[in-house]
């Protein structure tokens, strides 16, 4: 038989374990959402859609990332080669672009719900 106050630590314990799987998914949730606005944000800064057009939905120069997420020969792994290495008639950005904008870029193309990407009007030019 468990004693009252081993069983009131038990209680104690387990809920804080719970609590902070909680809040570590809320985090995760919240980190994820900032990465896809951010994402949205230098897929237009960058000049992503000058190829793969507004949204990534394709042009004459670069093919649709629209169903991107879906396509499972585009894990992130490989995604990321691309984005870094180019390939085909994509340059390579290794150089412009820092592991955290990979992974933002990366973020929003296999969002499940893509941000829309900001208009030129709503980012003021950099002074």
């Amino acid at each position: 038989m468990i004693s009252r106050p081993k069983s009131s630590f038990l209680i104690l314990l387990i809920s804080a374990v719970l609590l902070s799987t909680v809040a570590q998914r809320t985090l995760a949730a919240s980190k994820t959402e900032a990465d896809e606005k951010a994402g949205a944000a230098l897929f237009v800064d960058k000049g992503c859609t000058f190829c793969h057009g507004v949204g990534g939905a394709g042009t004459g120069k670069a093919p649709s990332l629209v169903d991107l997420r879906k396509d499972k020969a585009w894990p992130e792994d490989k995604i990321k080669n691309q984005i870094l290495n180019g390939g085909q008639k994509m340059p390579p950005f290794a150089d412009s672009l820092t592991d955290a904008e990979v992974s933002q870029l990366i973020a929003y193309l296999l969002a499940k719900h893509r941000p829309a990407p900001p208009t030129a009007a709503s980012n003021p030019p950099a002074q």
